[in-house]
């Protein structure tokens, strides 16, 4: 990661302060993006951008390029953003399928459409989604976040092919994130389990680095031990 420039969404939440701060450790230069709403705040190394609805592609558009002006250029792409919903098919609202849509596939979407013109002048350009385990088969009260998911997949698999040869996409498909919010909705759980927000880090900031130049076009399984 040292003198790599990475572009961090989602960087409030419990993965994506692990992924930045993992990054910064290591010698990156890393713009954190979200959509909690607080003054912007920059540093040589470090650029906190708030207040930013992804789903809105004007939004996106301006916080990429704000954060490589910054920098200078752009290596890498992470998306993090995104949400979670859990909602039978039947017994669930509509509002709920279209809000996991525009959480997880146009946050990912939006950021990466602006990021690629940056990315291609890298010579090491690379992006990486964050999948779900939980959307290659579905389970009960999964819909709506399974099929955002599994958009997110055939996303990554698109542009994987679209940009080959220019810049890298692939996925991580964690299985539950062991988080305090996660702790707190499922209390009876064994959390030992569970994918730690810090081996998810490992797995992105690899494929983030010039060692997983021949990786493109994968969606990788980190389910922890479930």
């Amino acid at each position: 990661m040292q003198g790599k420039i990475l572009i961090v969404t989602g960087a409030r939440g419990a993965l994506g302060q692990v992924v930045a701060e993992t990054a910064l450790v290591r010698g990156a230069r890393v713009a954190g993006i979200d959509h909690a709403s607080s003054q912007t705040a920059a540093s040589a190394d470090h650029i906190d951008i708030a207040g930013v609805d992804l789903s809105d592609p004007a939004q996106a558009k301006a916080a990429v390029d704000a954060a490589a002006k910054h920098f200078g250029r752009l290596d890498a792409l992470i998306n993090i953003a995104g949400g979670f919903a859990f909602e039978t098919v039947c017994d669930g609202d509509i509002a709920t399928w279209q809000r996991m849509h525009k959480l997880n596939v146009l946050t990912a979407l939006n950021a990466s459409r602006a990021a690629l013109p940056h990315l291609a002048k890298s010579t090491a350009g690379r992006i990486v989604n964050i999948g779900a385990m939980g959307a290659l088969q579905a389970g009960n009260g999964m819909g709506p976040y399974a099929a955002s998911k599994a958009g997110v997949h055939r996303l990554t698999e698109a542009l994987a092919n679209e940009w080959k040869g220019k810049v890298t996409v692939n996925a991580v498909l964690p299985s539950i994130i062991d988080t305090a919010a996660n702790r707190a909705d499922m209390p009876k759980a064994d959390f030992s389990k569970w994918v730690t927000p810090q081996e998810l880090a490992e797995v992105i900031l690899f494929l983030a680095s010039d060692a997983a130049s021949g990786v493109t076009g994968a969606l990788i399984p980190v389910g922890g031990r479930v």
